[in-house]
């Protein structure tokens, strides 16, 4: 093949490989910008400490935005055991009864040994409040009771 015609055979061939490299180039910006946005403050996973002392939450109110990943870190430096139940009227209703001594298949309710830590991972997807409760016996008419704000975007 000649030099000419091998140059205008390559002519031809670039558009598509500078097409091709632009849209890649332009695809790995959108994600970097895309995971920029998703990572920004205020955005991300959230952690929540509460402490139990005397058999109270050390905490009379979380507030946290509505779908991000809200870590509660519960510390129960008691003597005792508690449990940390968070939900609507209902769920409180349900637990009032004491029919569920121990909890650890849903994390919306975790019970915390007496002097350990546990943590619990929940995403709230509506906005509204509701309370964490412990529902052992006399604690939450003891004042073990707290309220969980959840924000809209």
């Amino acid at each position: 093949m000649s030099v000419a015609v091998e140059r205008r055979v390559n002519a031809h061939r670039r558009p598509g490989r500078l097409a091709l490299v632009g849209g890649v180039a332009l695809s790995l910006g959108l994600a970097g910008i895309a995971a920029a946005w998703a990572h920004a403050p205020g955005l991300g996973p959230v952690t929540e400490t509460v402490g139990i002392h005397y058999s109270h939450y050390d905490r009379a109110e979380i507030s946290v935005p509505a779908g991000v990943a809200v870590t509660f870190v519960l510390a129960n430096d008691d003597p005792i055991d508690h449990e940390f139940i968070v939900g609507d009227a209902a769920v409180h209703e349900r637990h009032r009864t004491g029919t569920e001594p121990v909890h650890g298949s849903r994390p919306t309710e975790v019970t915390i040994p007496a002097g350990t830590t546990r943590s619990t991972t929940i995403t709230f997807t509506t906005p509204g409040s509701y309370l964490f409760i412990c529902h052992l016996p006399g604690h939450e008419a003891y004042g073990m009771v707290g309220t969980l704000v959840v924000r809209g975007s």
